[in-house]
Parts: C-alpha cells; structure tokens; sequence
C-alpha cells in the first residue's frame, strides 16, 4: 500500500481521518485534491513550533495549574495583608493611649463643667457614674482588674472569712436566715405610715412572701437537697435592689435615667414612622403605631449591639456575679443575666452547645428565668404604653436572683453540672452575621417577626376573650342573671383574690388586682397592662400603691402561650431532650409566676407614697 494510500486509511471503525501533526503542511485543508494527486511535495519554510505538535493538555492538568497559579497569587496577597495588619497593629499601639486619653479629657471636663453648673442638682450622680464607668474601663484596659482585686481579697480573707470560720458549721444556714429576715423587717417596717402604706399592709405583703416560699419549699421535688445559700441569696439580692430603687434618692434617679433613656429611644422610632407616614400618626393612641414600631428599632439595636460584642459582655459581668454570689451553674448564670436584654427563647440560644448536656436541674432553671422577667424589646413597648418605668426595670433585675432562688427551692439540682465551675458565653456561628449592617438588618427582620407575632397574637387573644365573655353573658342571661356582668375577668379576679392580699392590695383594689394577674397568666402580660393604662376600663380608677403592685405582678412572661414559646425553642435547640423539656415545663411556669409576684411582694413592703407619686408622675 502506497503512502498516500495509507494517509486515507481510516484507523478503525466509526475513526476520524488522521490529521497532520503540522497544520502548515496539511495537503488536505490547504489545497485540492488535484494538487495531491500530482504528486506534489510540501515543505514548511517556517520555523515549526514545538507547542503546536504537543497534543492538548489534559483539563484536570490545566485546572491544576491555574489553582497553583493562583495559590501563588493569593500567597502573595495574604502576605501583603498580612504587612498591612502588622503596620495597622504598630499605629494602634502607638496611638491608642494618645485616643483613650482624649476620650478621657473630654469626659472629664464634660463631668467637671456639669458639677459646676448643676452642683445644686441632685442629677449629678448620673453624670459621675458615667465619667467613672469610663476611666475605669480605660484603667483596666492597661492595668488588669486582678490587680486592683488583690487588696479587696485580703481585706475579706482577713475579716468576714475569719469571723465566719469562728462560727460553727451548724450555725451557718440558721444565722443567715436571721439576718435575712432581721433586713426585711427593719427595711419594710423602719419607714413611716403614710397614706395607704401603712405598716399593716407592708407586714401583709411580707406574710405573702412567707407563705409563697413555703409553698416552694413543701413543694420541693427534694427538699432535703436544697441550696439554701442561693435561696437566702436570691431573696436578699431582690430585697437590696428594691431598697435601692424605693427608698434611696440615688437608685430612683439611676433608674429614672435608664427610663429617660427608654422614652428617648422611643423618639427615634417615630421619625421613621414620620417618615414613611406623616407627623400626625406617631400621636395617634394606636397600639400599632405607637408600640409596634420601637419594637422592630429596639430589636435592630440589640443585633447591632450583640454583633460588636456589647451584649456579651454586660451577659458576662452579670453572669461572673450571679455565679460567684449564688453558687450557680455557668449555663444558669448566662442564662438568669441575658433574659432581661434579650428574651426567654434567645437566651437560651447563648448556651445552645450546653443544651443537650444540661441536667433537668437546669432545664428547669432556663425556664424559670424566662417566666419570671420580661425581654428588652417588649420592655420598650410597655413603657411607650404610658406604664411606670422605674417599677418595669427594676422588676426585671429584681426578677432574676428571685428565679434562681425560687427554682432552686422547688426542683434543687441533684446531678453533676457540665458548667459547674466556670462562665463561658460561646460564639454562634452559625448565625454570625457579616458585618455591622448585616447584623443590623437581620435585627430589623427579627423584629418584624417579633412584632408580627405579638399583633398576631393579641388580635386572637382578644377576640377569644370576647368569645368566651358573650357565651358566658349569654350562660347567665339563661339563668335569669340580668343584673351580673359575668365575664372571665370577674371570674379570675374572684380565683386570684387572695393572691392580690398576699401582696399588700387595698382591700378596695384587691379584685382589681386579681382579675390583672388573671389575664397576665391564662392570657398574657400584654392585655393585662393594656387594661391598667386603658381610660374605657375601671382599673384606671386603682390606687397608686394597687397599679405599682399590679405593674410589678404582671411583669413576667409568665403564661400558658409562652409555655408553648420555650417548649418549641428548647426542643429545637435539643430535639433529644424534648421529654425532659416537656417533664418540668409545667413546674417551671409556677415556678416564673411565683418569682414574679415575689417581687410584687417585695414593692408592696417598700413601697411609700413619696416614691409612688415620684414614679407615677414621671412616667406621665
């Protein structure tokens, strides 16, 4: 067979014909046929490129190379950024004293020009803690805090632990029980009568904390194995807040300015709605302008403040305390410290890696906590609803160590805590935003959700109350009962009566007050204090000391729907303790409830008439 015969040649079956290595030289894609068949001998006269004869290079070769190709150029450019981060840390040392410097002068001399000129002012505490807060927050990032603690650690290993190693081991629990109860008396019974706060009534709501913690205590799942050391420590710590807030001048204008700063925040909220309305809506008394929109701002806030690191901070300080002083867990801590800034199902988000390892102790203790307070964001909403801010903030702390002491009292840890002896306030990843305005809008999203579920909720609510009150007029109407307006308020403030007493009520305000604390627990907090604040309904016509009590009582997620609300966010969170959840979750409700009205208890033995018309005029 002749060449040009075999270059026509297929190579196999179904093959393509065979195509020069060199393009240039090609007869075939060149020229006719006739030229071949002349027999006509080609040659190249350029010079042959050895990549063109190369056959072409496999893709995952290629593929590879690129990736090596730029491996090397992302090297590159990590190590410039890595130079650009060096130089950035150099400048930051350098100037950074230089910055905290100025931040300190300005404060300083914005501190000293309002001691000047309002040094006949009692508000110049406000401007001082702030000034302090800061230079000592500036101190303690160049000089570590353990150092000024060494001087405070000897000074108590020298005195208070030597005095209590003199006494007996046995005496320990019975004389920290005296001097608990010695407080509570000489601080609810050393004010004067005035008014409607006489010593009868303070001794009435001191019985009803009494008889609330024996409840607690005969209920106990184990009485036998009850920390009495958090229990006499809770109870004391909500009795000094309260002190702190009712009868000092200086804790009723700390608490003023965190109510002044609320109302403030409040002002920000309506320029939006100005802005997607007009001006006149913001004034308009409507729940849904007037409450809704400070909750999706409030909410945006605290994502924005979480993702800096804020929130987890003020949860670690608050959490360091509780451990340290209540003899807590470390889930239990954060727990107890967050609820107040970010709500009952959030807050056990901050512990979602400890969930699935947390005995049923503390399960039911993160219940407990978020029963017995409320969240920062409805916070906000109440306060625009024209209710007292100080009694609103100052029950949620006082709500805290009572809900530890309280739950500890009825279901008393038994087991080995995996957080028992240490405060860790993990990182979610999972949920970590991107930057500040991603956090931000995730914030806003949130607080939609937030909003949308409570209007949501209360139009349902209300409208099944309604349903109930017309099948139960209809119910009495057919017993010839013309004359009784019979509705389920009535009904659960006849079942709640003596609960009302328990808290030192007015005796013309106790079914009143025991018709709120119904609504508050078979509806929720949300009808109760619209019923306080409404004109149209007869509780506006309450005394003063029955709507501080009654805003104390209702101060609590404490109800049948949020017991659904934790069910759902634990299960979630640890779908293989959803039987645990579900076994304390009642226990736990009680529990929330009773730590709320614990509180109630506790305004309704400090309470006087300077401090009540203090508070209620400032929160006109």
């Amino acid at each position: 067979m002749s060449e040009k015969e075999m270059s026509r040649t297929p190579n196999g079956a179904g093959d393509a014909p065979r195509r020069s290595d060199e393009i240039s030289t090609s007869p075939e894609l060149l020229h006719t046929p006739a030229a071949n068949d002349g027999g006509v001998a080609y040659s190249s006269t350029s010079e042959k490129d050895p990549k063109l004869s190369e056959k072409p290079q496999d893709y995952a070769t290629h593929e590879k190379s690129l990736d090596e190709e730029s491996g090397n150029v992302g090297q590159i450019s990590d190590s410039q950024s890595a130079r650009r981060r060096q130089k950035w840390a150099v400048w930051n040392r350098r100037l950074r004293p230089v910055v905290h410097f100025l931040i300190w002068a300005l404060w300083t001399i914005w501190w000293a020009y309002g001691l000047a000129v309002y040094r006949n002012r009692l508000t110049w505490l406000i401007p001082f803690l702030l000034w302090l807060a800061i230079t000592l927050r500036i101190i303690t990032l160049y000089i570590p805090a353990r150092y000024a603690m060494v001087p405070v650690k000897f000074v108590y290993q020298h005195t208070a632990l030597r005095v209590y190693g003199l006494i007996p081991s046995k005496l320990h629990k019975p004389l920290a029980a005296l001097v608990t109860i010695a407080v509570f008396l000489i601080g609810s019974m050393v004010a004067a009568e005035d008014g409607e706060n006489t010593r009868a009534r303070r001794a009435q709501a001191l019985f009803g904390l009494v008889v609330m913690i024996a409840i607690m205590t005969l209920t106990s799942k184990n009485w036998r194995l009850i920390p009495w050391h958090t229990v006499i420590g809770g109870m004391l710590s909500q009795f000094v807040v309260a002190v702190f807030v009712l009868r000092t001048q200086a804790g009723y204008d700390i608490f003023n300015f965190i109510s002044f700063l609320a109302r403030t925040l409040l002002g920000f909220a309506n320029e939006g709605v100005v802005f997607l309305t007009d001006d006149s809506v913001p004034n308009l008394p409507w729940f849904f302008t007037g409450v809704i929109p400070p909750i999706i701002f409030f909410v945006a806030l605290v994502a924005l403040c979480y993702h800096v690191g804020l929130i987890q901070w003020f949860v670690g300080k608050f959490a360091i305390f509780f451990f340290w002083t209540l003899r807590v867990s470390g889930a239990e801590a954060v727990v107890a410290s967050a609820t107040p800034f970010i709500g009952q199902g959030e807050s056990a988000m901050l512990i979602r890696p400890f969930v699935p390892h947390l005995t049923l102790a503390e399960i039911h203790q993160v219940m407990t906590c978020g029963f017995a307070t409320i969240a920062g964001s409805v916070l906000i909403a109440y306060i625009n609803m024209g209710l007292n801010p100080q009694a609103l903030v100052s029950s949620c702390i006082m709500s805290i160590p009572a809900s530890l002491a309280i739950s500890k009292m009825r279901y008393p840890e038994s087991e080995e805590t995996l957080t028992s002896g240490h405060v860790v306030v993990p990182e979610d990843e999972e949920n970590k935003a991107s930057n500040a305005l991603h956090a931000f809008a995730n914030g806003a999203w949130l607080g939609l959700k937030i909003a949308g579920m409570i209007v949501s909720t209360l139009l349902c609510i209300i409208a099944f109350v309604g349903l109930i009150n017309g099948f139960l007029g209809w119910w009495a109407g057919y017993w010839g009962m013309i004359d009784t307006k019979l509705t389920l308020q009535l009904i659960l403030g006849y079942i709640f009566y003596p609960i009302a007493w328990l808290l030192g009520v007015p005796n013309q305000d106790l079914l009143h007050v025991g018709e709120l604390i119904g609504q508050k627990i078979i509806i929720n907090e949300f009808v109760a204090f619209n019923a306080i604040v409404d004109p149209a309904q007869d509780y506006i016509h309450m005394s003063d000391r029955a709507k501080l009590i009654a805003t104390y009582a209702c101060c609590g997620f404490g109800n049948i729907g949020s017991l659904g609300t934790q069910i759902g966010v634990l299960t979630q969170i640890a779908p293989g303790r959803g039987g645990d959840v579900s076994k304390v979750a009642i226990s736990a409700l009680v529990s929330g409830i009773i730590a709320t009205l614990t509180s109630a208890s506790v305004a309704g033995m400090l309470a006087t008439e300077g401090i009540i018309k203090a508070t209620v005029s400032s929160s006109t």
